[in-house]
């Protein structure tokens, strides 16, 4: 036994060497891209790697120094006088330098953190500085726009879509993959729009259906049918907490399903976004709301409840607005804004003031209400 034990850990172990190898060699093969992106290729290598000494817990912050404030980096100091990061020249910023040290007392991170880089994210690094060191605020607060289709991506039969998949795919040195027989599109079709697989009869429909259409127009059906707004409905019910109990103390059953049933409602009939969160912030404040409406708010109502007799109601009311707050800035803002007391504590100062607020804004409707 013991022997089976010894020859499974080195097997795993071997796997993954074998797996960070092949990470490696596959990163070392990546182009670097022609404009280097703070919160698509930076943001995430600071995160991991250099904001558990250098980021918002002031506790566990190394000299002084913030990498998370965006700009403000720009005035950041060694206790020589050097400048941490200077845009345009990797030369002589800190940043560079101590990243790009072979210098065990000096490289960051540092050799004890079992951290590290690799050529390819040192190397992204170096390129953002010297292309002027841009930060850019977090994507969940920038307005959604259009991005322009990639200029170096040969036109071809590429749809909009694919020209960003080809550029990405340039990036890496691979190449598309052959096109998929006819069976297996239908099967990709109907489980991302339905999550459910074809049946025999709609296999052999679409097989003897030879029009060059064929495809387009059975997506068209899918995207009316019941089945393509259960699944689309299945995530946004997750999102707002959605269940038919009361998820404490005994769980007992709670009506919710008319709110879950007027959401597959308004996917299946296309309703616009805008009023699809307009409805179930706001249905009730609308001029003479129709039932529909005042159902669609029950998005306000999924969070969880007690029904024990022992609670004690002003602590249980903050508990439902905190959550609410949670889902609403989940939901709308693109953030996990989970405000538990113990995380409060340790917000930026904005934070927990844009939190707090928001929070005894609730609070003071529900008591309204």
């Amino acid at each position: 036994m013991a022997r089976q034990y010894f020859f499974k850990s080195v097997s795993l172990c071997l796997l993954m060497v074998f797996v960070n190898a092949c990470q490696r060699d596959q990163q070392e093969g990546e182009r670097l891209p022609d404009r280097v992106s703070y919160n698509f290729h930076i943001r995430p290598i600071l995160t991991d790697r250099c904001f558990s000494c250098h980021g918002p817990d002031e506790a566990a912050r190394k000299a002084d120094l913030r990498l998370d404030l965006g700009e403000s980096v720009y005035n950041a100091r060694t206790n020589e006088g050097l400048k941490i990061l200077v845009a345009g020249k990797a030369s002589k910023s800190m940043l560079w330098e101590r990243i790009n040290s072979s210098d065990a007392e000096l490289t960051m991170p540092p050799v004890d953190s079992k951290l590290t880089l690799s050529p390819h994210e040192k190397q992204l690094i170096k390129k953002w500085i010297e292309q002027g060191a841009l930060f850019e605020p977090h994507w969940a607060f920038q307005p959604v726009g259009k991005p322009k289709i990639p200029k170096s991506v040969k036109k071809g039969k590429l749809e909009p879509i694919d020209a960003y998949i080809q550029e990405k795919l340039d990036e890496q040195n691979l190449t598309f993959a052959e096109e998929a027989d006819r069976i297996t599109l239908l099967r990709r079709l109907y489980f991302d729009l339905t999550g459910i697989g074809p049946s025999p009869l709609e296999i052999a429909t679409f097989l003897a259906d030879k029009d060059s259409d064929v495809y387009a127009r059975l997506v068209d059906s899918l995207l009316t049918a019941t089945a393509f707004a259960e699944r689309m409905a299945t995530d946004w019910l997750d999102i707002a907490r959605y269940a038919d109990s009361q998820g404490m103390h005994s769980d007992g059953w709670r009506s919710m399903y008319p709110w879950r049933d007027w959401v597959i409602d308004a996917f299946k009939k296309n309703m616009p976004f805008d009023q699809f969160i307009l409805e179930q912030l706001s249905g009730d404040l609308l001029p003479h709301p129709s039932t529909d409406q005042l159902v669609a708010t029950g998005f306000n109502r999924n969070h969880t409840t007690t029904a024990e007799g022992g609670v004690v109601d002003e602590e249980f009311k903050k508990e439902y607005a905190h959550d609410r707050v949670a889902t609403t800035a989940t939901a709308f803002l693109g953030l996990t804004r989970n405000v538990q007391s113990a995380m409060i504590i340790n917000m930026t100062r904005s934070a927990r003031r844009t939190t707090t607020s928001f929070l005894d804004f609730l609070i003071r409707w529900m008591k309204w209400a």
